[in-house]
């Protein structure tokens, strides 16, 4: 089922031509751009996908994953409070 709508701007010599396929082949323009679409991701993703891939992607970033030093290593379990906390304070009557 398809949910998503994408846009782009075609020159109107491309335009024709798709409308002009699609009419020969009895198809929706919109079943061109799919498989399109899909023949050029096979092409072009390798194997990015596999677990492989995945993990040296994951090292490759993880040289560049920066920490923050802080003295609370529960802080972002306690935002919610904090905020609540904070805003009682400020907006106190």
């Amino acid at each position: 089922m398809k949910t998503e709508v994408y846009s782009w701007r075609l020159s109107d010599e491309l335009k024709s031509d798709l409308e002009r396929q699609a009419r020969l082949r009895g198809v929706s323009v919109s079943s061109i751009l799919d498989t399109a679409v899909r023949d050029w991701l096979e092409k072009n993703n390798g194997d990015i996908g596999s677990d492989e891939a995945q993990r040296r992607l994951h090292a490759a970033a993880t040289r560049c994953f920066g920490t923050f030093a802080g003295g609370d290593s529960n802080r972002a379990e306690k935002a919610g409070a904090n905020v609540r906390r904070r805003l009682r304070r400020r907006y106190a009557r």
